[in-house]
């Protein structure tokens, strides 16, 4: 779903990993770190690109203003509300497909579609998503405890927690929020659950609030946890592990693999899988191989990360974390 050490603080005291556009002065959503995005996916006319988080039409709308006639945009959310969006572009040249992008793969050997020009990832959670009090993911607003993105799969955050043993509740806190106070955290709710569900969002960030015993500066106590909790419910990590990879197996030559990440959990898997694809492992840079005798190297990192400008950060603060990166595809063979 981390250019920092631990993401900075949005100014009502949640922070928020995800992807955040802001809505101008027209009602429009920008998406964060549009022009960047653009210009590193060398758009050509007549390419075939994916946009793997639709969110609410920013990249997309921007991508097919720089398609020709022949080109082609396909586009992945596994919101419904997203979905619904989309059908407001009307545009032949233009695919919207209720999936997650770990579906990217199998989509596309579904619609015969052999190799793409370049992918767009703009992880995590979106704008409209936080915002929406009806959806859960933030307790800036009270609203029922659901968190999924997909709301039409899998259990919501207030069932999963009804369920889940004090252990694993910790152990996923401390994982995907890196809350010191994992352990006290999950004691508080599994008590809490004993007298009643726990249903709303407020309800939860109070629960946790009681157990976090040191407030870090500008932040909630329960931002951390929410984080973990929505993480997990939608496999964030897992999906963008295996976006990645089916991003790079169908890419063509001189393809664009272009990411942008909100947080240190989701900007290293990125970060690693750039490198991993683009860099001789250290153990055989050592030895005296031949070029032919090394292991493919289908991507090549380009350029460095890029963040958000100071005039976008003042424009949109939840743009702070964003972080972009670049790959672009070899010809080299992906290997076994």
């Amino acid at each position: 779903m981390g250019c920092r050490t631990r993401p900075h603080p949005d100014p009502a005291g949640q922070r928020l990993a995800g992807r955040h556009e802001f809505r101008a002065v027209n009602g429009a959503h920008v998406p964060v770190l549009l022009s960047e995005a653009l210009d590193a996916l060398q758009i050509d006319s007549a390419g075939t690109y994916v946009d793997a988080t639709f969110g609410r039409g920013g990249h997309s709308r921007a991508i097919l203003s720089r398609l020709g006639p022949h080109g082609r945009l396909l586009a992945f959310d596994r919101d419904p509300a997203a979905v619904a969006a989309a059908q407001s572009i009307d545009d032949a040249r233009f695919t919207i497909v209720h999936a997650p992008f770990s579906e990217l793969g199998a989509v596309l050997d579904a619609r015969g579609i052999g190799a793409i020009n370049g992918i767009l990832l703009d992880v995590g959670v979106s704008s409209p998503q936080l915002d929406e009090a009806a959806r859960g993911f933030s307790f800036r607003q009270d609203g029922p405890l659901d968190m999924r993105m997909d709301t039409t799969r899998g259990p919501s955050a207030t069932q999963w927690l009804q369920g889940v043993d004090e252990d694993e509740l910790a152990q996923v806190i401390r994982k995907y929020g890196e809350e010191r106070f994992a352990k006290p955290v999950a004691r508080a709710i599994v008590q809490a659950r004993q007298t009643a569900p726990i249903t709303r969002t407020r309800q939860l960030a109070q629960i946790v609030a009681t157990a976090v015993r040191q407030r870090e500066p500008g932040q909630d106590p329960a931002t951390r946890t929410f984080q973990a909790i929505r993480i997990f419910i939608n496999r964030e990590l897992e999906e963008l592990e295996a976006a990645l990879l089916q991003g790079l197996q169908h890419l063509a030559p001189r393809g664009r693999l272009v990411a942008i990440a909100f947080h240190s959990l989701e900007d290293r898997i990125v970060k690693q899988f750039i490198r991993h694809h683009s860099t001789v492992p250290e153990s055989l840079a050592r030895l005296p191989l031949r070029e032919d005798q090394l292991p493919p190297r289908p991507l090549v990192a380009v350029g460095r990360a890029v963040k958000p400008s100071t005039a976008e950060v003042a424009a949109n603060p939840r743009s702070r974390s964003a972080v972009l990166r670049v790959a672009e595809r070899t010809a080299e063979e992906l290997a076994a």
